[in-house]
């Protein structure tokens, strides 16, 4: 009955923002769009696309119900290089644990480094005032359970942070997720689930608009020779929200190799609705190499693109096993991705995740 009740919630969840996606009229009208960057090194490699398979805490990229894989303990730390040649940074840190039967949490922070930008005011347009930094940060907790041995839900609720010198804005939004993992027939007890298929929605938040003491000024009223402090009203803007649906699936060779193939579809409020394909090679899941191709209208041509992102993606993942108790073996896995653009020198991403 409770298993259910979940997947009724997020039937219903989905079907509203289904409603109202794939507008590309609305591009550009949506904001905090840095929701829609996958920061881990991982699931980047495959363009942030499992959303079936998606595992641990780099599931909250994806689809928060992979968070329920967690065996125990698992930190994940990640840089971006987003867009060489902007000189933008960003760092990612997350951390789940296992509660046995109670389920999983977990947590995660994405920083932005955008660099130094110039001071300036009205009556200083040039500058010489020193420099700023602005600030954007996500923040999230999510939790997540395994109800059967196919079924897994999970939820993030996440804080968005943007701000500049003397004005700021924030907002929340959430995230919610299922994923049906099953063995499709086969009773190979060494390869379980080879087919995942999951669907989520995410970004679903409140209206954001910016506020603070740098959008107040004096002003002199009606002729009067006082002055009186006057706010600048700024518009609010809504958070990119999606609607997303994949499926994968394990083809085994041996008891050593896997490919994996991937699909899935991205409808989005605020643009192009999105479609991707790709695959993963795992040696002994112990070495992992990723190629990905996200497809949208116009992204296969530089004059017709509205993307930065040519679509292209692939990764690789080391994983080092090693002991940690009795019987049990622990893993540290390092990760790379890179993402190929049109207008820039692609995107680079590096991460190490532990699994206790």
């Amino acid at each position: 009955m409770m298993k259910n009740l979940y997947i009724s919630i997020i039937l219903l969840f989905t079907g509203t923002v289904f409603v109202q996606a794939g507008n590309p009229e609305r591009a550009g009208q949506a904001g905090a769009t840095q929701l829609l960057i996958n920061s881990w090194a991982r699931s980047s490699g495959m363009n942030g696309m499992n959303y079936g398979s998606g595992n641990g805490i780099e599931a909250l990229g994806t689809n928060p119900a992979g968070l329920a894989t967690t065996r125990r303990t698992e930190l994940v730390f990640a840089h971006n290089r987003w867009l060489v040649g902007s000189d933008i940074g960003i760092n990612s840190f997350g951390f789940s644990q296992g509660l046995k039967k109670a389920g999983v949490i977990g947590l995660f922070v994405n920083a932005f480094d955008m660099g130094e930008f110039e001071r300036t005011t009205p009556d200083n347009p040039d500058g010489g005032l020193g420099t700023f930094k602005p600030i954007i940060m996500n923040m999230g907790v999510a939790y997540a359970k395994k109800f059967t041995d196919h079924i897994y839900v999970g939820a993030t609720v996440k804080v968005v942070h943007e701000a500049i010198p003397d004005a700021s804005a924030t907002g929340v939004a959430f995230d919610a997720g299922v994923q049906y993992r099953t063995n499709f027939g086969k009773t190979d007890s060494l390869h379980s689930d080879r087919l995942k298929i999951g669907i989520t929605i995410r970004n679903i938040g409140t209206n954001m608009s910016f506020t603070g003491d740098g959008l107040k000024y004096r002003a002199a009223l009606n002729g009067n020779n006082f002055t009186s402090q006057l706010e600048r009203s700024t518009a609010s803007y809504e958070m990119p929200s999606q609607l997303c649906m994949g499926l994968s699936y394990d083809f085994h060779f041996a008891q050593s190799i896997r490919l994996t193939a991937l699909g899935s579809f991205i409808s989005n409020s605020f643009s192009y609705d999105q479609f991707a394909g790709g695959v993963e090679l795992s040696f002994k899941e112990l070495l992992f190499l990723r190629y990905s191709l996200r497809y949208e209208k116009g992204v296969l041509s530089e004059a017709d693109t509205r993307n930065a992102f040519s679509g292209h993606a692939m990764g690789a993942t080391v994983e080092i096993p090693f002991k940690s108790g009795k019987n049990y073996i622990s893993h540290v896995g390092i990760d790379y991705s890179y993402r190929s653009t049109y207008f820039f020198s692609g995107t680079h991403s590096i991460g190490i995740r532990i699994d206790l």
